[in-house]
């Protein structure tokens, strides 16, 4: 198939990118890297009439250490992220879950924010925001506010993001002394979305868990550490409290099985790190 007809505005600035945006409010598509959307256009799943291309504003593609996080702005491919000098240093939960981000081919183009928008449940970024605690920063032409990921995703591709924002930016809290991730995933293929994917960080203090690709977006709990008696228990409880999806790649049974099972090596394997 061939994609619906539509306008195409390239702004060399964010204040002409949020003005057309405003304008034309739902009518208007945001395009960056375009991995996920020129699929949408090309089966007619998405009808814009103006797609606005964002890629040429320079204040939108930098990485940042800012604040005690790593600020990353709307057009920063995943490529550029995943190979920005320390990152293992200072994010070690990104630089473990990049690597399973689609191929090296759909990183070199596709943007982190896009992946961010898209809130695909089984995407590896938006659970790793989701895990880490991070922010999005959303911009229109009459406001700017920044929301936590836990009220950012609100279902299956759906999010708090009106139509005439944009997200300009997301911020990844850096790490601190003595914590400890861990990221792993279950897929048919590499590269594929996952079938659940879990991201856990520890420290001295507590432990948390972040499981994608079971329910209809991303979520996240705090958890007994490893190696505590409530471990077990509490894994039960968040893999039935999930409300697992079934489709043809798994049952919502196998899915809450690699809750209890992966979920719980994932967790090792951060305490492990942290010490």
């Amino acid at each position: 198939m061939k994609p619906p007809r539509f306008d195409y505005f390239a702004p060399q600035s964010s204040a002409e990118a949020l003005a057309a945006l405003a304008e034309e409010g739902g009518e208007a598509f945001i395009l960056a890297g375009g991995q996920s959307l020129l699929p949408l256009l090309t089966m007619r799943l998405a009808r814009p009439r103006l797609l606005i291309d964002i890629m040429r504003i320079e204040e939108w593609r930098e990485i940042r250490l800012e604040g005690g996080a790593i600020r990353i702005g709307a057009g920063v491919r995943q490529a550029e992220l995943e190979s920005f000098p320390g990152l293992a240093r200072h994010q070690p939960l990104l630089a473990l879950a990049l690597p399973f981000v689609g191929h090296p081919q759909t990183r070199s183009r596709g943007t982190v924010c896009g992946s961010i928008a898209f809130a695909d449940p089984s995407a590896e970024l938006p659970l790793a925001l989701l895990a880490l605690e991070g922010q999005v920063h959303l911009r229109s032409r009459q406001r700017a506010r920044s929301l936590a990921a836990a009220d950012f995703f609100t279902g299956t591709m759906a999010s708090a993001r009106a139509e005439d924002e944009v997200i300009e930016a997301v911020s990844f809290p850096v790490a601190g002394e003595g914590c400890g991730y861990a990221f792993r995933e279950v897929t048919r293929r590499g590269g594929d979305f996952a079938i659940a994917a879990f991201a856990a960080f520890v420290d001295e203090r507590s432990a948390r868990l972040g499981v994608g690709g079971v329910a209809d977006r991303p979520f996240l709990r705090f958890m007994p550490r490893p190696g505590t008696k409530d471990l077990d228990e509490a894994l039960d409880a968040f893999a039935f409290d999930l409300e697992a999806r079934e489709d043809l790649h798994a049952s919502a049974r196998y899915r809450r099985e690699l809750v209890r099972r992966l979920g719980r090596l994932a967790l090792e394997e951060a305490e492990r790190c942290r010490a």
